[in-house]
Order: structure tokens, then C-alpha cells, then sequence
């Protein structure tokens, strides 16, 4: 279950979704003090590709830095990709098939918003996170 929503997904959302995240991976290693920025960038690009059978879940040893370091993101990089999540999600859920997608969609807005101090795991169950 999770190929055939994984493929669905790819097709329809996750390709242009992780197109977004490399972009802003691209722009936040232009300056030497941002490239953790671009390295979490593409660890969620290759997460939003392959979503279903996958889980964030809170790294146990985040601290202070990574809430510094969500705070900046936010206002760079996340809410513009919060907006993709958003509006694809939107039009995902225009049909009956598209549905399940475009709930997977809003619920990979809080991940784009804060995602230092995140990590993604592999789960067992079909729907993970969602």
C-alpha cells in the first residue's frame, strides 16, 4: 500500500514539492552560516519524494540551537514552503482520489515549518504520521 500511495503521491505532489525544498536547500548553502539550513532542506526534500511508510519524529538531543535555528528558518525559508504544502493540498483535495494526498499535504506543514531538531524514521504502518 504505501508503493502504490508513495507512486500517487510522487506524480501528483511530491516531485514539485521536493523541487521546492531543493531550491531553498540550494539558497541556504550559498552562505557558509546557513548550510545547516540547506542540509535539513534536502533531508525533507527526499522525505516529501517518499513519504507514506515514514515518520518525523522530535530528535531526543535537540536543544536550544534548534529552535534558534527554526525561528530563522521560519521567517527564510519555511513559510514559503508551508504555502506549497498549502495550496497543493488544496488542490489535491478538488477530487475524491486526491483526497488522502491533499491531507497528506497539510500534514507536512508543521515539518516545513520547524524542522531542525526533527528526525525521519521508517514505521510500519501505512499512514505513519498521517
Amino acid at each position: 500500500m504505501n508503493t502504490i500511495l508513495n507512486i500517487i503521491w510522487l506524480v501528483f505532489a511530491g516531485f514539485w514539492m521536493a523541487v521546492g525544498y531543493a531550491v531553498a536547500g540550494i539558497v541556504c548553502c550559498v552562505l557558509i552560516i546557513t548550510i545547516p539550513f540547506g542540509i535539513a532542506s534536502f533531508r525533507m526534500a527526499n522525505y516529501v519524494l517518499w513519504p507514506f511508510g515514514r515518520t518525523v519524529v522530535d530528535h531526543p538531543n535537540a536543544g536550544a540551537w534548534s529552535t534558534i535555528g527554526n525561528i530563522v528558518w521560519l521567517v527564510v525559508a519555511g513559510w514559503w514552503l508551508a504555502i506549497g504544502h498549502l495550496v497543493t493540498g488544496i488542490a489535491l483535495c478538488v477530487t475524491i482520489i486526491g483526497i488522502p494526498m491533499g491531507i497528506a499535504s497539510f500534514k507536512l506543514i508543521p515539518i516545513s515549518l520547524l524542522p531542525l531538531g526533527k528526525e525521519i524514521v521508517s514505521t510500519d504502518r501505512p499512514f505513519g504520521a498521517y
